[in-house]
């Protein structure tokens, strides 16, 4: 009897974005392993740039499926899971030895968990629950960028280097909540004031883009608990122990 399942087309084009995504990860496994650190740190980041084009043009030419979103998924994890925790292992935390590999790991584990909570979750909402893990492996990349820019040694920053792996790791499996910016579209009209300033953006980034990009990442991981903080509002626990105290 013939399987039915092999006779579902997939669409080529998000799905080709998608395989540009796992090469960049899979080139950048390689660049980290020949202590090509510079150009690992790259490939990564054009496969955000895969991976973020897979997703506009599936919504954008309505070829969205349940293979692709499995695919972009494996892809993720490669490509912003594996290949950032090696990068910075062999780049910067070697030295440390079993806790500098063991910080890589769980960086790797906890991007899984991301990926799976969101292809799991039911919840809607405007924003990310947590880190995703394309913005946090951008932002162990563009430290590497940073450093080499500044032709700074990453040893004598080893524990910052820990400690920033495991806030990441952190953030990415939390309830922080990040700006997905999901009604930016590209193909969509937008007003001559928007493109300017998207213009001025690009162009301020290309001055310096190995500290800017660090920059804007960092900004943007500090400001899931920034703006969980600020925006808190008490829990109904919380408000009936105020009353209880008669606050």
């Amino acid at each position: 009897m013939t399987n039915t399942n092999f006779k579902k087309s997939i669409y080529i084009l998000p799905n080709l974005f998608t395989t540009m995504n796992l090469f960049c990860g899979y080139y950048s496994v390689l660049s980290s392993v020949q202590s090509r650190f510079t150009d690992a740190a790259i490939a990564i980041l054009i496969g955000a740039v895969f991976d973020l084009l897979d997703g506009k043009i599936a919504r954008a030419t309505n070829t969205t499926s349940k293979f692709g979103i499995e695919y972009d998924s494996l892809a993720d994890l490669l490509t912003f899971g594996m290949a950032p925790a090696l990068l910075m292992v062999l780049w910067g935390l070697e030295p440390m030895g079993r806790a500098g590999w063991l910080a890589g790991f769980l960086f790797m584990t906890c991007g899984a968990l991301r990926l799976a909570r969101f292809n799991t979750s039911t919840f809607s909402s405007p924003d990310f629950e947590g880190l995703p893990i394309p913005a946090a492996a951008a932002t162990v990349v563009s430290a590497v960028l940073f450093f080499s820019r500044l032709e700074l040694n990453p040893d004598p920053f080893k524990v910052t280097l820990l400690v920033m792996m495991f806030g990441l790791s952190f953030c990415m499996v939390s309830t922080f909540a990040y700006k997905s910016f999901k009604n930016v579209s590209l193909f969509k009209s937008m007003t001559f004031n928007k493109l300017v300033g998207l213009i001025l953006i690009f162009v301020a980034i290309a001055t310096e883009p190995c500290i800017l990009l660090f920059v804007v990442f960092l900004t943007y991981v500090v400001s899931g608990p920034v703006l969980s903080l600020m925006f808190h509002s008490p829990s109904k626990n919380d408000k009936e122990t105020q009353a209880d105290k008669g606050f």
